[in-house]
């Protein structure tokens, strides 16, 4: 047996991978003895669940703490790998060449399902030039196995020109040792380290001038170690920290502390953040343009810790902020949403998955979400192009209209920008007019809506224009479809087709009036069937 493979080379702690998989990575916990097997065996808590068999328990014995029901197992010592170095990494990527049982593999089928051999035109010249490590400008060296970084003096020479380099997926933990990279290779700008469980010390490290991107996803950090690292990063402009169970953000630099004043996005998707006073930590970041959240658990925003404070006796909160995800989080109120105007520069904002942003969990249809935010340009990564801003703007005052009552007080703390814009587009109250009788006050209530069936058991049937009251309610629409369309035995089902939203909003409220769930002048609807 080797010494790669042997008994001595495995340690608690260290990350190994299986043999014959490098995909398959995980950390030593246990060397020794299993009751009622011989020899010694090799404990490991897999990266993937899925990848063991048991808990680090056997036969009722246990041996080791692991993560899951499915992530632990004993493995022999001949089975797993301690991984290579970076340059065997290299060589192995760049310059191993296919052999011919692999060239013969390579072919297409023609019409009568014979193969073809194929040979891929220049093969050759793309192999020679990134065989030349020299001329290396990117390097992507995910799960090979990469354990030591093999630090040496000519590095720099064998790699004059690398800016980018992937190391995902690996076996790398050490600090120090990337630090040494970094110094070696002065034109890197760009280092991947996901997937690599990254040692919670971060000591002895040295100024790494020239890294602008990070990724660190997944690689088990805490914002303990982000802190350690800041200080190392003085030209850092992306940082990516997406999966690894962050909750709090510990502390940030203070006015005089220059760390991350370059920084211009960070990536936070995936973790653990349920309170927006620890994404104000943030706030005064100079740079920070992009600032993803998708995925925690925040379940409201405001505008500073205390969130009583008016906006205008407190410094703007992300200055420089144009871009702000906050998909699939538990945020529920308007409140949070008219608190996104305070952000002076803020107009790329994703709210889907949110219970606001769902009309079937109690929230708003998108035109109530555009209404409300003053600045936003973008919302849930489709383009609010002038007039979906303009008739999103018109249906909000109508809708509010047609259900609060004349007291100011109410509609200036529930709908903050109401008054503004039944002003800008001369909105005249309407609520008179409609409850008085008259043929010319009923006209003036008519609403004209495109009905579309869309139901697969409905056949093709052209498309109408009908002029309705907007106090009509879904419920007696959906019998007035029935009847324009002739609907037997069908259950109709309604669903608003807004500009700019990806999928259409169901109308499930059978008492709400048409005015209620936002329908105006020129709406489509859609008709479908009770599944």
């Amino acid at each position: 047996m080797n010494a790669e493979s042997s008994n001595e080379s495995f340690k608690i702690g260290q990350r190994v991978h299986s043999l014959n998989d490098s995909r398959r990575v995980g950390t030593v916990k246990y060397v020794g003895g299993v009751e009622g097997y011989s020899g010694t065996w090799i404990g490991v808590d897999w990266d993937q669940d899925g990848d063991g068999k048991h808990n680090g328990s056997v036969n009722g014995v246990f041996y080791f703490n692991g993560r899951s029901q499915n992530s632990a197992s004993f493995v022999r010592s001949q089975n797993l790998s301690r991984g290579i170095t970076l340059l065997q990494a290299l060589e192995l990527r760049y310059r191993t060449t296919s052999t011919k049982d692999e060239e013969d593999e390579m072919y297409v089928l023609s019409a009568g399902n014979k193969r073809i051999s194929i040979q891929l035109l220049g093969g050759d010249k793309i192999q020679d030039k990134l065989s030349r490590f020299e001329e290396l400008t990117s390097a992507s060296l995910s799960y090979l196995g990469v354990s030591s970084l093999g630090v040496s003096s000519d590095l720099g020479s064998i790699l004059p020109n690398l800016k980018l380099l992937d190391l995902s997926g690996n076996l790398i933990s050490d600090w120090e040792e990337i630090g040494a990279l970094c110094e070696q290779l002065p034109a890197l700008t760009t280092l991947n380290l996901s997937s690599n469980s990254m040692s919670s010390e971060v000591t002895s490290l040295p100024q790494l001038k020239n890294i602008r991107v990070l990724v660190l996803n997944n690689s088990g950090v805490s914002w303990t170690q982000v802190e350690n690292l800041r200080r190392s990063l003085p030209g850092i402009e992306e940082l990516h920290l997406m999966g690894n169970m962050i909750s709090a953000i510990t502390s940030m630099s203070s006015s005089d502390d220059q760390a991350f004043n370059s920084l211009q996005l960070l990536n936070l998707e995936d973790n653990c953040i349920s309170d927006w006073s620890e994404v104000l930590k943030l706030s005064q970041l100079p740079c920070l343009e992009q600032l993803y959240l998708n995925k925690n658990k925040l379940p409201r925003i405001f505008h500073s810790v205390n969130s009583n404070e008016s906006p205008k006796k407190s410094s703007n909160p992300f200055p420089s902020l144009h871009c702000l995800l906050l998909g699939s989080n538990s945020i529920d109120d308007l409140a949070s949403i008219d608190a996104l105007n305070a952000f002076p520069k803020l107009v790329d904002i994703r709210l889907s998955d949110n219970p606001i942003s769902d009309p079937a969990r109690g929230g708003v249809p998108r035109f109530v979400l555009i209404a409300r935010l003053t600045k936003v340009q973008v919302l849930n990564g489709s383009e609010v192009r002038a007039r979906e801003r303009r008739d999103s703007e018109i249906r909000y005052v109508r809708m509010v209209m047609s259900k609060l009552t004349n007291k100011s007080e109410e509609i200036e703390l529930l709908h903050p920008r109401f008054n503004e814009l039944k002003k800008l587009y001369e909105i005249e109250d309407e609520r008179a007019s409609t409850e008085s009788s008259g043929p010319k006050n009923m006209a003036s209530g008519l609403i004209s809506i495109t009905l579309k069936c869309v139901g697969p058991s409905m056949g093709e049937k052209p498309q109408l224009t009908k002029k309705l009251p907007g106090s009509i309610t879904v419920g007696k629409l959906k019998i007035l479809c029935e009847n324009f369309f002739k609907l037997k035995s069908i259950k109709p089902r309604l669903f608003l087709q807004e500009e700019g939203s990806p999928f259409p909003t169901a109308l499930d409220e059978e008492t709400s009036t048409l005015l209620d769930v936002g329908i105006c002048e020129g709406s489509t609807l859609l008709i479908d069937e009770e599944s």
